[in-house]
C-alpha cells in the first residue's frame, strides 16, 4: 500500500531518479537540510513492501508574491504583497511514471495547503512548470498562469477545494 510521510533520514535518497538531474540533486543533497531549518517539507511517497524506498516526492513551502504579477481580476483583490504556498518540487520516479503518482502527491499538496489555509492566511497556491506539458497539467486542475510568466501558475485560495475534488475524482 502507497503511503506518504515526512522525508526522513531512513528514506534512500541516494538511489531515486526521476530522469530529472535538477530534481533527484534538490531530493539528495538538499531537501534534508531545507526540512531541519524550516525552509520547506518535503514529503516522499513509499510502498509499505519497501517503506525506504522512494517512490516520489513533493516540496512545498510558503512564498511571498507581488500581487500585480497575478491575472487581473486576482490582483485587485489583495494588497502590494500577500503570502501563499508553493509546490516547489513534484516528481515520480522513472519506473513508476505515468501511472498516476504524481496526482496522487498533487492532491495530498492541496490537501494540506487547505489545511493550512484554515489555519494562516494565504492567498492560494503557487507552482513554476517547467515546460508547457507540465503547464497543461496544471491547468486541468484549475491552476491559472500568470500573465506575465506563463510557465508561473497559480490556484486561487478559493478554488482550492474544487481543485481537490477535482483531482480526487480522477483517482
Amino acid at each position: 500500500m502507497l503511503r506518504i510521510e515526512t522525508l526522513d533520514k531512513e528514506h534512500h535518497r541516494s538511489d531515486f531518479d526521476c530522469g530529472v538531474p535538477e530534481l533527484n540533486r534538490y531530493l539528495k543533497n538538499i531537501a534534508r537540510q531545507h526540512l531541519n531549518r524550516g525552509i520547506s517539507r518535503t514529503f516522499v511517497l513509499v510502498d509499505d513492501a519497501v517503506p525506504t524506498e522512494i517512490t516520489g516526492f513533493f516540496t512545498v513551502a510558503f512564498c511571498e508574491v507581488f500581487v500585480e504579477k497575478l491575472p487581473r481580476e486576482y490582483a485587485k483583490k489583495y494588497p502590494h504583497k500577500a503570502p501563499a504556498a508553493k509546490l516547489a518540487r513534484l516528481a515520480v520516479a522513472k519506473e513508476r511514471q505515468r501511472r498516476g503518482l504524481g496526482m496522487h502527491m498533487l492532491i495530498n499538496a492541496i490537501e494540506r495547503v487547505i489545511n493550512v489555509s484554515n489555519n494562516l492566511g494565504i492567498i492560494g497556491f503557487f507552482v513554476d512548470a517547467k515546460n508547457n506539458d507540465a503547464k497543461a497539467y496544471y491547468e486541468q486542475f484549475g491552476f491559472i498562469p500568470r500573465p506575465d510568466r506563463l510557465l508561473e501558475l497559480f490556484l486561487p485560495l478559493a478554488t482550492l477545494r474544487k481543485a481537490c475534488d477535482t483531482v480526487s475524482g480522477h483517482l
